[in-house]
């Protein structure tokens, strides 16, 4: 889950592709990167929404949608409060469906409040079935809120994020520091579990036996492997759904300029626009040579990276207008979506699988896709194997830890936690 890795181009120029980094509250990745001896990059998160008289950004220009919509942004910010305090009610109900019950316009919807959405769960391009409670969290919550919410602007301020450096060397340190053995390109095609070991059949078809079995991939993979999955496995798995999703580094300015809002004397990283074809469905990209420290250091090039989600939805994409000359990489992801169903059918029946039949489940999916909940579920099931927490005495890092152990694990803490 938050699926990031470093890619060498044609030319030696390294960049991540995928996850980019997180906001400072991710404090279990930042002390993990720290225990690696890397230091991560501190950028202003600046975005630009839409093209002309639809643009809008997040450090507080009052353009003219913004000047439309005032009355709207005020309300919303009443709205979203009352979800905070309702939140298990509004858990089940996505972001498409409370708009409409508070009689928000098209415009709002479909201008502002889709590609707001879409900046932190558009994977899938399911920005419509967002859970609405996952979505007021960005504002309310006291701890992990991305933006303050501006009654006058809806977004005002660009909020301090920090950027990977090349994610291969932090993945290579990690391998280092680790006390286990690593089989490399060696992967698991069988899985069979009884009551005393589980064996796994590789994919050159040699056996090994083990006393307990992790699953820190995707609950397709989990099930692809498993040889005889449980009922409430296949169910709660099953119910994750997942999406192809493109992405391509180029370097086209002239494909930017046409779909974004372009002005690079604005320095803004993030660009999103929405389909004309259907105003719900959006597209991404950024500049990542405003992103990743090692691109800037390296070169005064503008390295862009555009995601196309959802391949059910070719039929919009833009990408074929992307000068195939100035194409540096393309990858595709698969990767599931943040809709209400995944609250309501995956996300409270995880814990029921935790354990059962010598085998664990970690990943982003099994809450939210970022790399924070990645770490702190695999974190969490260490923890129940018998190893010790490593992040006590930050208080914000071990408040999410555990909150993530009750949740998808239904566990407390095996002693009381120490307070920063």
């Amino acid at each position: 889950g938050g699926q990031a890795t470093t890619v060498t181009l044609r030319d030696g120029l390294r960049i991540n592709d995928g996850v980019q980094g997180g906001t400072p509250s991710y404090r279990n990745t930042l002390n993990l990167l720290e225990l690696c001896g890397m230091q991560p990059h501190y950028v202003n998160l600046r975005i630009c929404f839409g093209m002309g008289e639809k643009r809008w950004n997040n450090f507080g220009e009052k353009t003219e949608l913004i000047r439309k919509n005032k009355e709207q942004i005020v309300r919303f910010g009443r709205v979203l409060k009352t979800v905070s305090k309702y939140e298990t009610f509004f858990v089940p109900i996505p972001i498409k469906t409370l708009l409409w019950m508070y009689g928000f316009s098209k415009e709002f919807m479909y201008d502002m409040v889709f590609p707001l959405t879409a900046l932190f769960f558009g994977t899938g391009n399911q920005t419509p079935n967002v859970s609405s409670a996952i979505f007021a969290r960005v504002f309310t919550d006291a701890d992990l809120k991305l933006f303050e919410y501006d009654n006058e602007t809806l977004l005002s301020q660009a909020p301090t994020m920090f950027a990977f450096r090349e994610l291969e060397d932090y993945y290579k340190k990690l391998v280092d520091i680790t006390n286990a053995r690593f089989s490399f390109g060696r992967s698991a095609a069988h899985i069979t579990r009884t009551k005393k070991n589980v064996t796994v059949v590789d994919n050159n078809g040699s056996t090994s036996e083990f006393d307990e079995i992790i699953f820190a991939c995707s609950p397709e993979t989990s099930l692809s492997m498993l040889t005889k999955p449980t009922r409430m496995e296949r169910t709660t798995l099953g119910s994750v759904k997942f999406y192809n999703d493109v992405t391509v580094t180029h370097e086209d300015m002239d494909y930017m300029k046409k779909h974004y809002d372009l002005n690079l004397a604005r320095n803004e990283m993030y660009f999103i626009k929405t389909y004309k074809e259907d105003p719900s469905k959006l597209e991404m990209s950024f500049d990542l040579s405003h992103y990743q420290p090692h691109i800037s250091s390296a070169t005064d090039r503008h390295v862009y990276q555009s995601i196309f989600l959802d391949d059910a939805n070719s039929q919009m994409w833009t990408i074929d207008e992307i000068d195939k000359d100035k194409i540096l990489y393309k990858k595709w992801w698969r990767q599931f979506a943040h809709t209400w169903k995944h609250y309501v059918n995956v996300v409270p029946w995880v814990r029921f699988l935790q354990g059962k039949w010598k085998s664990w489940f970690c990943g982003s999916w099994t809450v939210v896709n970022t790399h924070e909940m990645a770490v702190i579920s695999g974190l969490a099931v260490a923890y129940r194997l018998g190893a010790a927490y490593p992040f006590e005495d930050d208080r914000l890092a071990s408040l999410q830890f555990y909150t993530y152990l009750r949740l998808v694990h239904g566990v407390k803490p095996r002693k009381p936690r120490t307070k920063a």
